[in-house]
């Protein structure tokens, strides 16, 4: 079930109001209007704007708003309620035959494991039933990786375009020596432009980037041990053993995590 991820609205917030406390602790709040330049800020989102829309297809730039969305929702994988799911359809598989797993889909929601289930009880190897199912997963990870690498380009072009906007200020103020009223503004249509490309890229595209990759992670994982929980009741595994085959998965993730934690703490 997907929720709305407060901590990217959270931490947009935070990064934001750092860059405001420091503009207000050394000019206060009358300073801010020194840091919003339209010039500045049209160079930066026009040239990104252009950049994408040049690399990318129509098709693919139609699945932004697609992408964004996604990079403010989480899925909370129930890790536990999964494995239990497939002891009890291993259990019912022993006890009444593959064919009778077929009468309980309904109360499945995951199309991915009504899938799977469905080619059990069709007969198909095991081994077959796997490819399969692999073959969707890397279908879900390159259709990931095509709506992220948007995102990813963005991170790239930001900064670029801001030292883009930086080259044409500092022009524009070599070619106004002798007019020193006009060497304020357009250094800081040469600064601000760095800035603003360089905010938008570290604050917003990258991280958002970051976080959908480590989304499209778990996802991954999740549908392995998906396939795994397909092959057990298909092959006719004692639940027991298949409860504790799958259990393997989330004690080995934890450990990661937990290794993970120790690394970072030292």
């Amino acid at each position: 079930m997907k929720k709305f991820d407060i901590l990217t609205p959270i931490g947009v917030f935070l990064g934001i109001t750092v860059l405001l406390l420091a503009v207000f602790s050394n000019s206060g709040p009358s300073g801010l209007i020194f840091f919003i330049q339209i010039a500045s800020i049209l160079i930066v989102l026009g040239g990104l704007i252009a950049a994408l829309i040049i690399t990318f297809s129509l098709p693919d730039l139609k699945m932004v708003p697609k992408v964004l969305k996604e990079s403010v929702q989480t899925v909370d994988h129930d890790l536990e309620g999964l494995i239990q799911t497939f002891v009890d359809l291993s259990g019912k598989a022993r006890r009444e035959g593959l064919l009778a797993l077929e009468v309980g889909l309904e109360d499945v929601r995951d199309p991915f494991i009504k899938k799977g289930v469905l080619l059990a009880v069709d007969g198909i190897e095991p081994d077959v039933i796997k490819d399969i199912m692999m073959a969707e997963v890397v279908a879900m990870e390159e259709r990931h990786r095509k709506g992220r690498a948007i995102i990813e380009k963005a991170g790239e072009y930001a900064p670029a375009w801001g030292m883009i906007g930086t080259l044409i200020g500092l022009v524009l103020m070599l070619q106004n020596l002798n007019d020193p009223a006009t060497l304020g503004p357009n250094m800081a249509v040469a600064l601000l432009t760095t800035l603003y490309g360089t905010v938008l890229a570290n604050l917003i595209f990258l991280p958002m980037a970051t976080k959908l990759a480590n989304k499209t992670d778990e996802e991954v994982f999740v549908k392995q041990i998906i396939i795994e929980g397909v092959i057990g009741v298909q092959s006719g595994q004692n639940p027991k053993i298949l409860e504790e085959k799958l259990s393997a998965f989330t004690r080995e993730k934890q450990k990661t995590e937990d290794a993970g934690d120790e690394d970072n703490e030292a």
